[in-house]
């Protein structure tokens, strides 16, 4: 099993992984498939592009602006594109428009606000995240026809490789890497054999796919982005759209923080950090899936606060980031980072994970210490369910994310104090968080049909 660092790690645009930048891709992918068909099957006809989204992406869809992600992915952009760009110019310009470029010779008609369905009827039974894209005559019959799952993370599938799949998404295959380790026991096994570090081994994977400066050059533009999404976070005031008034926080705390350092704890710190990513998530704006959007926060507060109030280095944020990607490989390997398929305990309880053993690594930790406090951060979430009010990824979202860091930290600094022995393995947990997203009720994963998402009291 492997997936590289930079496809776990990838810069896009909020406020979800799954409902924004997965359709996004989605959208542009059949684009290119209805491409593909008519140079084959050319006709001047009039056509008609429709997109029918099915499940969690209608339930959440209009809070999570899945329809804005699809109109732009049908006009040929891209979420580390449109990250880049005012994003609220690019859609008002793209929901104008009644028609898509398929090619240089055809167009076929399209209004987004007409032609994207939210089908409130039963999920498609291969995955909750699903959208079904159409290429339309002038009698309505069906030219081409695509059915796409967003999976989580923004990673694809159709539904002609969704059911061949072991785990929630394709893996490259094995062959040619020289530690391949499918599970965490295996990757600790690995580690003593050869006595190498896990981000040692995770390198020596990455390298036979990459050569290793366009490996660290990228690990260093999303380490950059993750900074970058911080710090704008941080200077941001005023309302987060979506109508439930939600007022930015992050620089606030920010500025009491600086203003009484005396006062302030690592706790603080860490829900200053990552309120700040997921406030400019909450906003569209651009953040890096780690390993999904509505845990965005969780590893770049762990790795701003080791960086700005330890003195870490640009080494130990590489080593950070593959340690962290290694065992978020193992997750989504093994169960599942989507919100929509195991709840919130997918979401920011992978990225927790993820963050303590990074944060273990650099600070020293072994092989064992490290599977020690991902196991931590992970457990601590198990259960958690994806409930958000008005399917928005604000409440409890922001927040979640600087207590999921906090539990990263904590799980880091015990693990530490360990020799790395321990009752529950890592393998157990991710085993467990399988299991119980299975047994979850579909109310609690990012339906908004359950939990605080349909408690919460209007005044």
């Amino acid at each position: 099993m492997f997936i590289s660092a930079l496809e776990l790690f990838k810069v896009g645009i909020g406020p979800s992984s799954s409902h924004t930048m997965g359709p996004m891709v989605a959208a542009n992918a059949f684009l290119q498939l209805a491409k593909q068909y008519l140079e084959s099957h050319p006709t001047s006809q009039p056509m008609n592009i429709q997109c029918t989204l099915k499940g969690s992406l209608s339930a959440t869809g209009k809070g999570h602006a899945t329809d804005q992600a699809v109109a732009l992915g049908l006009h040929g952009y891209a979420p580390q594109d449109v990250a880049k760009h005012d994003l609220s110019s690019l859609v008002k310009g793209v929901w104008q428009h009644t028609n898509v470029a398929i090619s240089e010779k055809n167009t076929a008609l399209f209004c987004a606000a007409d032609d994207i369905i939210f089908d409130q009827g039963k999920p498609l039974p291969e995955h909750p995240n699903g959208l079904i894209f159409a290429l339309l005559d002038e009698q309505n019959h069906v030219l081409v026809t695509e059915t796409y799952f967003s999976i989580g993370g923004g990673f694809i599938n159709t539904i002609g490789d969704i059911n061949s799949l072991v785990a929630p998404l394709k893996m490259h295959e094995d062959k040619g890497v020289p530690y391949a380790f499918d599970s965490a026991q295996t990757m600790m096994d690995m580690a003593d054999d050869c006595s190498l570090s896990i981000a040692q081994m995770k390198l020596a994977n990455e390298v036979t796919s990459t050569d290793k400066s366009t490996l660290f050059q990228g690990l260093d533009d999303i380490w950059s982005a993750m900074k970058k999404c911080i710090e704008l976070g941080l200077q941001a005031e005023g309302i987060l759209p979506g109508g439930l008034n939600v007022q930015r926080r992050a620089n606030k705390l920010h500025q009491q923080l600086k203003s009484g350092p005396e006062n302030a704890d690592t706790n603080d710190w860490l829900c200053a950090y990552a309120m700040a990513v997921n406030e400019e998530n909450a906003a569209g704006h651009m953040v890096v899936t780690a390993p999904t959007n509505g845990a965005a926060g969780v590893i770049p507060a762990v790795l701003y606060y080791f960086i700005t109030h330890e003195n870490g280095s640009i080494e130990q944020v590489r080593d950070f980031l593959l340690t962290a990607s290694a065992v978020g490989g193992i997750i989504k390997h093994n169960s599942s980072i989507s919100g929509a398929e195991v709840g919130c305990q997918g979401e920011v309880g992978s990225a927790a994970a993820m963050a303590a053993a990074g944060l273990c690594a650099v600070r020293g930790g072994t092989p064992q210490q490290v599977e020690h406090a991902a196991e931590m951060a992970l457990e601590h979430h198990l259960g958690m369910t994806c409930d958000p009010v008005g399917g928005l990824v604000q409440v409890p979202c922001i927040e979640r994310n600087g207590f999921g860091a906090i539990k990263a930290y904590t799980a880091t600094s015990l693990a530490m104090r360990d020799d790395g022995q321990h009752f529950m393995s890592l393998d157990n947990c991710i085993a467990a968080m399988k299991q119980t997203g299975e047994e979850m009720s579909v109310k609690f994963k990012e339906t908004s049909l359950g939990g605080l998402a349909v408690t919460i009291t209007e005044c």
